[in-house]
């Protein structure tokens, strides 16, 4: 396999999608496809379904097209998503709350098995059959217990000081919900979404597609 440190940042966000749209067709039945049915479906051109999937290997046969169940098992094993991940959320306001509801993350491995605030209206709740924690105890948590994936959802102000908490403790990635860029370590993954972000660029296409009208 291609040294991941090679792999393009374009071709990392289209793999969920490969993914996704490959879980669909196994619920209807869907037992092989080729590239320009893929593309029918995605929306990607079929040049660069095949690219993109050449870049980790070779997982179709010309003529033949691609076994969707052998092909949804390899871009998880791609994804990383052949194996589970403990995961702890710090800041159990709405968002923390709704991410630690949300089965979807329990389904394709990623376990929740420690929530922390700092408000003492918070700690001890129990949510989804986990107890919520004092931060000041996270660090030490993260160490002992060995785990993977920090979800920062506290506010701009704190977020860096949670992430260098987690830093310290041992985290392999950091799942950002902050307001802000955080600084972390080469050797420490960081996935960042910003809301924000997402919500003025839906406001761009609504004003660009009301401007198309009246021209």
């Amino acid at each position: 396999m291609q040294n991941r440190q090679k792999v393009s940042n374009a071709i990392i966000r289209r793999l969920p999608r490969y993914r996704r749209y490959l879980g669909y067709l196994q619920t209807k039945g869907v037992k092989k496809i080729s590239s320009n049915e893929l593309s029918e479906l995605i929306g990607y051109t079929a040049s660069q379904i095949r690219q993109d999937l050449n870049t980790f290997g070779e997982f179709g046969q010309q003529g033949y097209g691609y076994e969707v169940d052998k092909l949804y098992k390899e871009i998880n094993r791609i994804l990383g998503l052949d194996r589970e991940y403990k995961t702890v959320v710090i800041g159990v306001g709405n968002l923390g709350q709704a991410i630690t509801n949300y089965s979807y993350y329990y389904k394709i491995g990623f376990n929740i098995v420690g929530l922390f605030d700092a408000n003492p209206k918070i700690v001890g709740n129990v949510i989804n059959d986990v107890e919520v924690m004092d931060v000041s105890g996270l660090e030490e948590y993260i160490e002992r217990e060995k785990i993977d994936i920090g979800v920062i959802c506290v506010n701009r102000e704190n977020a860096q000081g949670v992430a260098d908490s987690l830093v310290k403790g041992g985290v392999k990635g950091i799942w950002n919900f902050a307001p802000i860029d955080l600084v972390v370590p080469d050797d420490v993954a960081l996935e960042s979404v910003h809301l924000s972000d997402s919500l003025h660029a839906l406001s761009f296409l609504i004003k660009s597609k009301a401007d198309e009208k009246k021209d």
